[in-house]
């Protein structure tokens, strides 16, 4: 064979490696199938909240079992709204606006799961990346404020969203069976906004997340008390005139009872 031609062959073999390199990692590379227990949930007069079962399993190349214990992180968020935070003092006696922050898209909930504490699973970068934990949720500030001043104030948010039970973060709630098959249980408050959410599910390797997976978990209000949401949005001031008639005529109502009472 011809210098030429071998080295025509070479080039050859090189570009189809090159094809097929991306389809071999692809492969090569594992797979999540996550579900949850509830797609859709349905907010009435009587909610008090919900439990969340998230589940699924760990497809790896040809069948094969894991050569090391796997991890897994859950994150679930509800939809981005925008925020006015307002930091109060007390001046003179009073409580008055102190200083104020505004933040473009803050998650409306947010829940994290993992089957080990997160710092030992994955480094900062790839936590801040991914938003795996509470602290390295992007808040996306509108302020401009000086940045130990926009930490200061977003670190306040953050502890208003917590103790509201919004902002959840939860170690070793993920447990995994033989190395393929995984499930946690997530709370949603009573409180929980309505909206989409999704069920974001990693799966963590040597400090990297090397698959994901996400699902959509749809939360709406239905009955009289979507009627009631439905007309405070659309025809807010109505909304706003019949509930001032309705406590003058609960007021005057309760006046009229009591008197009778005495």
């Amino acid at each position: 064979m011809s210098r030429g031609a071998s080295r025509k062959s070479i080039r050859i073999k090189g570009v189809l490696l090159a094809l097929l390199a991306p389809l071999l990692l692809a492969q090569a590379a594992p797979r999540l199938i996550p579900d949850v227990s509830q797609r859709r949930i349905d907010i009435i007069y009587s909610f008090t909240g919900a439990e969340l079962l998230l589940f699924g399993a760990i497809l790896y190349p040809g069948g094969r079992l894991p050569t090391r214990d796997a991890d897994i992180a859950i994150v679930i968020k509800g939809p981005a709204e925008p925020i006015v935070l307002r930091e109060k003092q007390k001046m003179a006696g009073m409580w008055v606006n102190a200083d104020s922050a505004r933040f473009r898209s803050v998650p409306s909930f947010y829940a994290v799961a993992a089957s080990r504490p997160l710092k030992t699973l994955v480094d900062r970068r790839t936590a801040a990346i991914y938003e795996l934990g509470v602290d390295n949720i992007q808040l996306s500030p509108a302020s401009g404020k000086a940045p130990d001043e926009q930490r200061r104030l977003e670190d306040g948010l953050v502890n208003l969203k917590r103790r509201a039970g919004l902002y959840v973060e939860e170690q070793d709630a993920v447990e995994i069976s033989e190395g393929v098959l995984y499930r946690a249980r997530i709370h949603l408050p009573a409180r929980v906004p309505v909206g989409t959410y999704t069920a974001e599910t990693f799966l963590l390797q040597n400090g990297r997340v090397v698959a994901g997976a996400t699902r959509e978990i749809a939360i709406e209000k239905t009955g009289f008390e979507r009627y009631v949401a439905a007309a405070a949005q659309d025809r807010g001031f109505l909304y706003g005139l019949f509930a001032v008639l309705l406590s003058l005529v609960l007021g005057w109502a309760g006046a009229i009872a009591f008197r009778r009472l005495r």
